[in-house]
């Protein structure tokens, strides 16, 4: 008998966010410091069968419904194809999001193994920013990648781009332009306080009313219908494609945030921004039965909080980075 995840607020969670590793070929300015990033061990890493497990509980018991695959990046775990396969029996709308380095590599095998749908991670198309952002010299690999993913049939290919002001926001209608002319869902997200380094602040936030009102005023745009996805979405008037923006900061969607998280090493999170987590990579080896796993989510889920409070005083920054929580 189904149970769904139902939180304290009554908000119904459908969507689960699963990183299978955090080793990354990027080194993002925003995702994760210059030196010291200490790598989980293989054996901390959740092998493929503990994440199928945990996703057929998930799917078939309380009702998950989408499955996305994170990192640190995803496609520099061996034999993903493997992975997608597996997931991809159940009965989920399963998506994967990567840097686009090496996705010509692996896109056709993806899809071949059941991948639908999938984001792209670029925030310039300016070469000595890319390099400063990612500390590589990999753009041409990356829009490649977006070429290899349209020709693998993967649809739709969104392209998310993290606006920061002083940084990329000139960039704001190319990205428009890009996405318009390569038939590709740009999706401009606000930055959030999950840098690494913690030199986010208020004013490096380019907002999603500034977004649409720049580029509308070159390419109208017009709302489309509201769903429970985090994306607002606009269309372009004249028919060439739309845009979605994650206004996680100026218009957070707390109240109506239907995702959870697995980290890489097995942590359950109920919140991007939360500051527990909850061990059922731990509970799985010790031999916990299936019952155990479901008490300890929906322990987790009930235990969600209203919102992240960013801006407000009691706010308090996750002690991890996004390359360490997954998207």
């Amino acid at each position: 008998m189904e149970r769904p995840l139902i939180d304290t607020f009554g908000r119904r969670h459908r969507d689960l966010r699963i990183s299978i590793t955090d080793r990354c070929n990027f080194r993002c300015t925003y995702c994760m410091p210059e030196e010291g990033m200490q790598w989980l061990h293989r054996n901390d890493i959740l092998s493929f069968e503990e994440i199928e497990r945990l996703a057929r509980l998930l799917v078939e018991r309380h009702g998950i419904e989408s499955i996305r695959l994170t990192g640190g990046e995803p496609t520099v775990r061996a034999h993903l194809p493997v992975l997608v396969e597996k997931l991809a029996a159940l009965p989920v709308d399963l998506a994967l999001t990567t840097n686009g380095a090496t996705l010509r590599l692996v896109a056709h095998d993806l899809a071949a193994a059941g991948l639908k749908r999938i984001n792209i991670s670029l925030d310039t198309f300016d070469r000595d920013r890319f390099i400063a952002i990612t500390r590589r010299d990999e753009l041409d690999k990356v829009l490649d990648g977006i070429d290899a993913a349209l020709e693998a049939g993967l649809a739709p290919v969104k392209i998310n781009a993290v606006m920061m002001r002083g940084v990329n926001d000139d960039e704001l209608l190319d990205f428009a332009r890009f996405g318009r002319e390569k038939g590709v869902v740009v999706r401009f997200i606000e930055f959030m306080p999950l840098d690494a380094d913690q030199n986010w602040t208020n004013e490096s936030v380019v907002t999603a009313a500034e977004i649409v009102e720049r580029i509308g005023s070159v390419h109208p745009l017009e709302p489309m219908p509201s769903s429970n996805a985090p994306a607002m979405r606009y269309r372009y008037i004249d028919g060439q494609g739309e845009i979605g923006i994650v206004a996680s900061v100026t218009n957070a969607f707390c109240d109506t945030c239907d995702r959870v998280r697995l980290t890489a090493e097995g942590k359950f999170r109920n919140c991007l921004f939360g500051l527990e987590e909850y061990d059922v990579r731990g509970l799985m080896r010790s031999g916990a039965s299936d019952d155990e796993l479901s008490a300890c989510i929906e322990g987790a889920v009930l235990a969600k909080w209203a919102g992240h409070q960013i801006n407000q005083v009691q706010f308090i920054r996750p002690h991890k980075s996004m390359s360490q929580i997954g998207g």
